[in-house]
């Protein structure tokens, strides 16, 4: 969908909030709404179309917002966010929106004295909505990044990447290589590996611990295309698992499918998380399932909606969401299994790909 559309779309919802016009200040949102990917830059998207909204930005952007908005007035200026709110009043706006959510106090001051004579009113979550569902492109996207990711971990695992005496800092270098290596511009976060009782930490920085045989491996990591991030978890054991690792990985496993079967069109964000999470409960290991579910994936490695039982909200068709059960044995050791997939009429689509089955490297 060209950020036209995305506009138009978001025009829609300015009269639910009774504003004029959006002033969007949020860079991912406003990446989304314009395709600039700058690091300064405001947009003001006005009820009554492009040729009244505007788009700032500052000297230093100045080729690069010829090339990716060239279809929007600009106003040039480094004080950006206040130079396109003063714009406000002669364009005709009387009450302006702004992303509360994203605006600390003291520039909603600067604001409100920028844009003398107009009233500023909370407009929050608006883009965000839009950004819930995905069109064709951004799965596209996201689709290229979850591809990029498995084969990383593919080409750990058959060049011998797990081998003893390795450090969790070298292996997450070697994938986050190996993502650059096949057209990632870079890790969608910081990679997570973890080696043995270290597993049993959800977000475990790797660190210089080295790797042994029989030790679970734990690595959660992901690929950022064309602004668009994936998220897949494995976790592996080095030589032959042992009995309770075999047991513990079966039960995340197990969980983890009860989670992907619940993703679907109209349900429920509290039931999903309830689908995989009483799997556990069942298993009498609950309270060792220490986060929720998933989450959003797309211009941002977090968003909306959220998988857990404090999350608001159904899915809906085009939604991308990770499903990442966990259970984490303190001192001993964790698993967690992970993937990005795509809601769709009738069930979901994994788009990361590598097997869910235990690997004994």
């Amino acid at each position: 969908m060209p950020p036209t559309a995305r506009r138009a779309a978001l025009r829609t919802l300015l009269a639910e909030r009774e504003v004029d016009a959006l002033l969007v200040t949020d860079l991912v949102n406003i990446r989304y709404l314009t395709g600039f990917t700058g690091s300064n830059a405001a947009l003001l998207v006005h009820a009554d179309g492009d040729a009244a909204s505007r788009f700032g930005t500052d000297g230093r952007y100045r080729t690069q917002a010829d090339t990716q908005v060239p279809d929007l007035e600009r106003i040039e200026d480094r004080a950006t966010a206040t130079a396109v709110a003063a714009a406000a009043h002669d364009l005709g706006i009387r009450r302006l929106g702004f992303e509360s959510d994203a605006v600390t106090v003291d520039a909603c001051t600067a604001l409100a004295a920028a844009a003398d004579g107009v009233d500023l009113h909370r407009a929050p979550g608006l883009v965000q909505r839009l950004r819930l569902v995905k069109d064709d492109d951004e799965v596209d996207a996201l689709r290229a990044a979850c591809t990029a990711a498995d084969a990383a971990l593919a080409g750990l695992l058959a060049d011998g990447g797990l081998v003893a005496g390795r450090t969790e800092r070298d292996v997450a270098l070697d994938l986050e290589n190996r993502m650059r290596r096949l057209g990632a511009q870079g890790p969608a976060f910081e990679t997570i590996v973890a080696f043995g009782a270290h597993s049993a930490v959800p977000h475990h920085r790797a660190g210089d611990a080295v790797l042994r045989t029989g030790d679970l491996v734990k690595m959660d990591f992901g690929a950022l295309v064309d602004g668009y991030h994936s998220d897949i978890t494995r976790t592996v054991v080095l030589g032959q698992a042992a009995d309770w690792q075999r047991e513990l990985h079966a039960l995340v496993a197990a969980a983890q499918w009860a989670g992907r079967a619940a993703l679907v069109p109209g349900a429920d964000v509290v039931a999903v998380d309830a689908a995989a999470r009483d799997v556990c409960v069942e298993a009498g290991l609950g309270e060792e399932f220490l986060h929720g579910l998933g989450h959003g994936v797309g211009l941002q490695i977090h968003e909306a909606p959220a998988l857990a039982r404090t999350g608001v909200g159904t899915l809906a068709a085009g939604m991308t969401v990770t499903v990442e059960p966990g259970v984490y044995l303190e001192g001993r050791g964790g698993v967690r299994i992970e993937d990005t997939l795509l809601v769709r009429d009738g069930g979901s689509e994994a788009l990361t790909r590598t097997t869910r089955e235990l690997l004994e490297v």
